[in-house]
């Protein structure tokens, strides 16, 4: 089996996370910015990169790694719990670091960008990010999110709530 390493940016902005989801394949649900490492690259540095790729944004903020996931996507498809996009198969097992960054303004509400450089070599992704309440339905329904992006959320909630207090 086939192990990828994979670092995504769970950004907040108050109680509110960036995610996206792709106009282009609307059944894939929500998600949150990142992907896979390049060669050589640390998880920190790779989290940066893909952030910028998928969003078009440059954090001037710290990136803190606050959860891990081994996904074996093989079981997860065979048990109908990810549907993956018929020209981007995601076999093999992913290890993912999730990074939290915070800033305290949104720089815009809603915006659509391209990721140029899909790492399956494909054509350009067309990516439609927002924000949404982490503490909001949409947040809590686990059915909402690709491939177990949801699952961190409730330590991304406790973490946002120890902040405020």
């Amino acid at each position: 089996m086939i192990t990828y390493h994979k670092a995504y940016v769970y950004l907040t902005c108050g109680s509110k996370l960036l995610v996206f989801n792709e106009p282009d394949s609307p059944e894939l649900g929500l998600q949150v910015p990142g992907g896979t490492i390049d060669p050589g690259e640390s998880y920190l540095i790779g989290a940066q990169r893909e952030f910028i790729e998928e969003t078009g944004l440059t954090l001037d903020t710290a990136f803190e790694n606050f959860t891990d996931q081994d996904l074996p996507f093989e079981a997860l498809v065979a048990d109908r719990k990810v549907i993956p996009p018929t020209d981007r198969p995601l076999k093999g097992r992913h290890l993912r670091k999730m990074f939290h960054a915070s800033i305290a303004q949104a720089p815009k509400e809603e915006w659509e960008h391209f990721e140029m450089t899909p790492s399956n070599g494909g054509p350009p992704i067309r990516f439609r990010l927002f924000w949404i309440d982490l503490f909001g339905p949409t947040a809590k329904d686990p059915a909402s999110f690709f491939a177990c992006f949801g699952e961190p959320l409730d330590a991304l909630r406790a973490r946002i709530a120890g902040a405020k207090t």
